[in-house]
């Protein structure tokens, strides 16, 4: 086994929250190689040390925050962290990333990744600075909004430098998809890690470093990081993802109708130009942001200029934000999708989860199912923005019908009944993200595959779609899912952003390179792609151990029985038994039965032999 010589710390920080200590342990170079950083590493950690019957928003639960071997070093991007839980949302396992400038703190502060375990009796935050760690009283931050809780930290330590990750009061009242907020707006925002933070009674990590973070061969990483520097820095497509970042998607999901519209009614949105990235650029836009070492700069800030809510600012909408809380909500102006993820943030929730549980809740009201009444009065019609505003504070405090809505779409629509489950628009209880996927097999394979529930960061599919055919149920789309699979969340086990190689096609074949210059461990892109597949079935495995099997790799019925005939596609609709064969498909190219379990010969061609053995009860049960 090669000798990792930078890159890595080698150091994880256990720290037991209920004891208020701390312990730092060395990582093996085989631990860190076989499974890179970042979710590898969380996802190792929960097969190993999670219970398989543990509730996510117990004590015994834990949360593993960890950095990627490339976060924060000369790369582009290089800026992500990794949160992983068990799920309170699904009750599987679940991850989230962070871009900004936290997992470079971490790292410059002495640790590649810290083990959150147990919880405090109190309120508390977690104080890092050079090795050292401290679990402090958080009692007079407990109740503040993300936002407000990462000032008034940076006001009490007296250093506006510091990096803060916290939650909100949505993490505090165990919203189950309440999120973590860092660098003033940047989200790990699914699977509900806000409220697994709030059940150990975290309400914040505050980190300062100013440490070296070793680097093997710096000669190396400098002559790449100029290759690819100069290849972004000159891409044609460069500034329009400075001046509009991920919002320039809203247009082309109206063209290719694939913008969610009214809980996914239809696809595309007749107001879609008072919520797009022009209309973003010409009236709310204050300022760029870039993450870690980025010449993207994808980030926008944006400021209320007029009406009611004039002098709020956020960073963001992202185009997740838009399409969900904007389209989906039918929202008619940006500066309404500018105060709700402004309020969102604050609150500290997923905005894709916010805005399919809007949505969800507006149809409901619109078809009867939900009485003015239930609703603590409020008009919940498709495009009352007002009314979604006061609907997101009632789920953050769980008041009224926030209380159930606060469950997700999944539990709120086993409760409601009357049908609502059709329209639940969730895999495995987590919402789906923005991209209408009736007219995109490829792309309702991904979400019906995703490790995590239906999220779009895994495998965005749908650009296959549309470039081979929308109507085809093939091989090849099966195979590029499962590409997808593999090379996305290589991203995130690197700590590295995927958007330069998505978006401006930086070949990912430099990331091999930054690796073996970074670690002085020699790779090829191949061997990081085999080191990403291990993580996935992985992943796979920890969910099959916690109950997950074949029945929960589907869709809504929707997806199946409401076709949409919008803009560029004709009433489409995914049909069962066509996608019932495509998806075992699927299983068969992955080397899983025909339940979805990772083969013996799989488990034991990717080095997984322990865990194949954990699952051989499964196996039996066929």
């Amino acid at each position: 086994m090669p000798r990792i010589k930078g890159g890595y710390l080698r150091k994880i920080a256990r720290v037991d929250l209920n004891r208020g200590k701390f312990k730092v342990e060395s990582v093996k170079h085989e631990f860190a190689i076989k499974y890179i950083g970042g979710r590898g590493w969380g996802a190792r950690i929960l097969w190993d040390e999670v219970s398989v019957t543990v509730d996510p928003l117990s004590a015994d639960n834990k949360v593993i925050v960890a950095t990627g071997p490339l976060t924060g070093l000369l790369i582009p991007g290089a800026a992500k962290t990794s949160f992983n839980t068990i799920s309170p949302q699904t009750g599987l396992y679940g991850d989230s990333n962070m871009g900004g400038m936290f997992g470079t703190e971490l790292k410059q502060a002495g640790f590649d990744a810290l083990i959150l375990e147990k919880a405090a009796s109190n309120p508390c935050y977690i104080w890092i600075e050079n090795g050292m760690i401290e679990v402090r009283d958080a009692r007079h931050l407990w109740g503040m909004g993300s936002l407000d809780a990462e000032i008034a930290l940076k006001k009490e330590l007296g250093d506006e430098l510091i990096r803060v990750a916290s939650i909100g009061p949505a993490g505090e009242k165990l919203v189950k998809f309440a999120c973590v907020t860092g660098d003033y707006g940047r989200q790990a925002g699914r699977t509900g890690i806000g409220a697994v933070l709030g059940s150990k009674k975290v309400k914040a990590i505050a980190v300062r470093g100013d440490q070296d973070i070793p680097v093997a061969d710096i000669d190396a990483l400098e002559t790449v990081f100029e290759e690819a520097e100069n290849y972004l820095t000159k891409h044609r497509d460069l500034r329009i993802w400075q001046r509009q970042g991920t919002m320039t998607t809203v247009d082309w999901s109206q063209i290719n109708a694939a913008l969610p519209t009214r809980n996914f009614q239809a696809a595309t949105y007749e107001n879609y130009q008072l919520i797009n990235g022009d209309s973003m650029e010409t009236r709310t836009k204050i300022a760029n942001r870039a993450c870690f070492m980025c010449p993207m700069a994808c980030g926008q800030y944006n400021l209320v200029k007029q009406g009611s809510h004039q002098g709020i600012s956020v960073e963001g909408p992202e185009y997740e934000t838009a399409s969900l809380l904007g389209s989906n909500c039918a929202l008619p102006t940006i500066e309404d999708v500018v105060y709700a993820n402004h309020l969102c943030d604050n609150f500290g929730i997923d905005t894709i989860s916010a805005g399919n549980v809007a949505a969800f809740a507006m149809e409901c009201f619109e078809k009867g199912i939900l009485t003015k009444e239930q609703v603590g009065g409020l008009e919940l019609r498709f495009g009352n923005s007002e009314a979604l505003f006061q609907l997101l504070e009632m789920i953050a405090y769980r008041k009224g019908i926030g209380d159930l809505l606060a469950e997700g779409v999944k539990k709120a629509s086993q409760t409601i009944g009357k049908g609502s489950e059709k329209f639940a628009m969730q895999v495995k209880g987590l919402e789906i993200s923005g991209y209408d996927h009736r007219a995109a097999q490829a792309q309702a394979l991904a979400y019906a595959t995703c490790d995590v529930g239906a999220h779009h960061n895994r495998a965005w599919a749908i650009t296959y779609d549309i470039k081979v055919g929308r109507e085809a149920y093939s091989k090849d789309k099966a195979e590029w899912v499962i590409y997808l699979q593999h090379i996305r969340p290589l991203f995130d086990c690197l700590g590295t952003c995927r958007l330069q190689w998505v978006e401006l096609a930086l070949d990912p074949e430099y990331y091999a390179r930054f690796y073996s210059a970074a670690t002085g461990v020699p790779v090829t892109l191949a061997g990081l792609l085999k080191a990403s597949e291990r993580i996935y079935n992985l992943t796979r495995a920890i969910s099959l151990r916690r109950g997950l099997t074949a029945k929960d790799d589907w869709l809504p019925d929707r997806d199946f029985e409401d076709p949409v005939s919008d803009g560029s596609i004709s009433a489409a609709k995914l049909d069962r038994n066509k996608f019932r064969d495509l998806l075992r498909l699927y299983y068969e190219l992955r080397g899983w039965d025909e339940n979805g379990i990772p083969t013996r010969e799989k488990l034991g061609e990717l080095e997984l032999g322990d865990v194949s053995k954990e699952l051989e009860p499964l196996r039996a049960q066929k």
